[in-house]
């Protein structure tokens, strides 16, 4: 059955690829600048057939090309001269011409090279061992990993890519999966960084509002986050309450008994002697880490002038995070290398021989970025952005005290088939602020906020969202059974969000919508985890 199931699959997949190419032969002197497909329901297309494929196939390269040949062919009209233009020179030579993708990656594989040479130079294996004896039990890995997230609020790549490599040797010897590793990850990377006033994600948002004071307008926004602020509730209640369900509570019981389960074609199983255990100390991880966030934090304000005279929250709200991320790790790896010369805790020629290492564990991640990015390209240039603008301009005439809840549900729709929260920033607040003028008020800050929580949320759960392909290399998971894992948990708090924002349109009280939300997700968890032993007895 599983290899018939596959052949249709393929067949299915093989079928839609020639139905592209054949439209394309046939349509092949009509390249358009303009496709008649623009600002219509049908730019949403290429995004859900690269997931649709993705999750049944759990296949993700040729799934994210498949996605991105259908908008290409759709762009160009079914021309297959226009159709290859517009895969190659519109999608992957644009986007990684692009300077901030760019600075993406390049952090990325410096991120990799340090990793690498912690664990070569034994830091990891150190802290690993250290942890162990300190932090005791799943309860404590977890709130330990669930409290690194939220203090490194600075980034949300900074985030998944450290906590993971931080966390992971605590983790594993306490036998939680990698699946409940990523998930703890991803929860806290774009959640926390969302509701923190000191961010790249707060300044992204602040430069969406204009002719208001979009700083201001965040701050006020932070108590009507509901999703980002239940989902931190929800983790807490998680590991307090031991409570799991759906295909993590399956991962975790793997984990329990064969230990956790690396990324690879193997799934190889970690043990002790995949550990490198160099002459490294636990300062030999802790130092190189802080040094990197202090230096990341650095280049993060030096890119906003904070040293040209600029004070420090404007420097943080104006800075080029790309930019200043590479900046601050290019010095954090500096500054690794140096000291474990001087250390002797590692020769510089195996120092050097820890860049290829860290490139090459980074390869997975770059490739589905890149095909990622390619696809959000292919869905811009059939006007995603118009049609919503048109959607939801629609819906906001005569229903705004439930504006909120639908914006909040287009925005993680959008966010869900576009794969990004940035992107979804910049089409759905600038229509909340237009809609509701200069009056403003109180149902403005509840939509705005309603605008990022939807977006955040739809970018936790999407396959394509970068901070989703983070959080599985930072845990080192397969990246389909991370969001597998992890999807029934979003989408529970997507509910439970929703109807929060259903009771705040109404009242317009945080203080009513807030603790409602609260009780409703700590009501749902004790329900599940009742359902559970109820199960268990039955059986």
């Amino acid at each position: 059955m599983k290899r018939r199931k596959r052949y249709l699959i393929l067949a299915a997949a093989a079928l839609l690829t020639a139905l592209v190419c054949a439209g394309a032969v046939f349509a092949s002197d009509g390249a358009q600048p303009e496709s008649m497909f623009f600002g219509t329901a049908w730019a949403l297309v290429p995004p859900l057939v690269a997931i649709g494929l993705a999750l049944i196939t759990k296949e993700v390269y040729s799934s994210l090309f498949l996605g991105i040949l259908v908008g290409a062919a759709l762009y160009s009209g079914f021309s297959f001269e226009g159709t290859v233009t517009q895969i190659f020179q519109g999608g992957i030579i644009q986007v990684l011409t692009s300077a901030d993708n760019m600075g993406i990656l390049i952090f990325l594989v410096i991120l990799g090279v340090i990793v690498s040479l912690m664990n070569r130079a034994g830091g990891s294996a150190a802290f690993g061992k250290w942890a162990g004896n300190h932090i005791k039990g799943k309860i404590g890995a977890q709130l330990a990993t669930i409290i690194l997230g939220v203090l490194i609020f600075i980034d949300d790549y900074f985030n998944c890519l450290t906590v993971g490599s931080v966390m992971r040797p605590v983790t594993d010897r306490q036998k939680i999966s990698r699946e409940k590793l990523a998930y703890l990850i991803d929860a806290t990377a774009a959640p926390v960084c969302i509701i923190a006033p000191i961010s790249s994600w707060a300044a992204a948002v602040t430069g969406f509002v204009e002719g208001q004071d979009g700083f201001s307008l965040f701050i006020q926004a932070i108590p009507y986050n509901f999703y980002a602020l239940l989902t931190l509730v929800m983790l807490v209640g998680i590991v307090l309450m031991k409570v799991d369900f759906g295909p993590m509570k399956r991962s975790e019981e793997t984990a329990e008994l064969e230990g956790p389960k690396s990324a690879g074609a193997e799934t190889k199983t970690l043990n002790e002697t995949e550990i490198i255990h160099g002459r490294g100390k636990v300062i030999d991880l802790v130092l190189p880490v802080a040094v990197l966030i202090l230096c990341c934090v650095i280049g993060m304000i030096y890119t906003g002038g904070f040293f040209s005279g600029t004070d420090f929250v404007t420097a943080f709200s104006k800075s080029d995070a790309p930019t200043g991320l590479v900046l601050g790790s290019f010095f954090g790896l500096a500054f690794t290398i140096v000291f474990y010369s001087v250390r002797r805790v590692m020769k510089f020629r195996d120092c050097m021989a820890c860049l290829p290492e860290g490139f090459k564990a980074m390869v997975p991640a770059i490739l589905i970025l890149t095909f990622a990015w390619t696809l959000k390209a292919m869905t811009d240039g059939l006007g995603a952005g118009v049609y919503v603008h048109g959607v939801v301009k629609q819906w906001a005439e005569g229903l705004m005290v439930l504006l909120p809840a639908i914006i909040f549900l287009v925005g993680a729709a959008l966010a869900f088939a576009t794969g990004t929260s940035w992107g979804t920033f910049g089409i759905l607040i600038p229509i909340v602020v237009s809609v509701f003028g200069e009056s403003g008020g109180t149902l403005m800050i509840i939509s705005i906020s309603a605008c990022m929580a939807g977006a955040v949320c739809g970018d936790h759960c999407s396959p394509i969202s970068d901070t989703t392909i983070m959080a599985s290399a930072g845990a080192q998971c397969e990246h389909v059974k991370h969001v597998s894992t992890q999807l029934p948990y979003v989408l529970c708090m997507a509910l439970i969000s929703f109807l929060t924002y259903l009771v705040a349109g109404f009242t317009q009280k945080v203080w009513i919508s807030l603790p409602f939300g609260i009780i409703l997700t700590l009501g749902f968890l004790a329900a599940v985890k009742i359902w559970g032993k109820r199960r268990e007895h039955l059986q």
